[in-house]
């Protein structure tokens, strides 16, 4: 899972900005303006058939401020992203 969703500085975010454009996500904002500082992102290939699927997963961030719920906080009653 993205530790993304419980960091204070999702919204800022360019590292978590280009995942949301890998996944054809709404952006929490148009212009982050937080660069993190050595982010780790896990990419995992699925594949069914002809079709491949990659899903992009921060894993670790040097830069990482933990608020537990910030992602759910900025969009309230959807779900999660996992």
């Amino acid at each position: 899972m993205c530790i993304c969703v419980n960091c204070a500085l999702v919204d800022r975010c360019i590292t978590y900005h280009a995942v949301e454009a890998q996944h054809q996500q709404p952006h929490l904002t148009l212009t982050p303006d937080f660069d993190p500082i050595e982010p780790t992102i896990n990419v995992n290939i699925r594949t069914q058939g002809e079709v491949i699927q990659l899903e992009w997963d921060v894993v670790g961030c040097a830069s990482f401020v933990e608020e537990q719920g910030r992602w759910a906080k900025l969009r309230p009653g959807e779900l999660i992203p996992t």
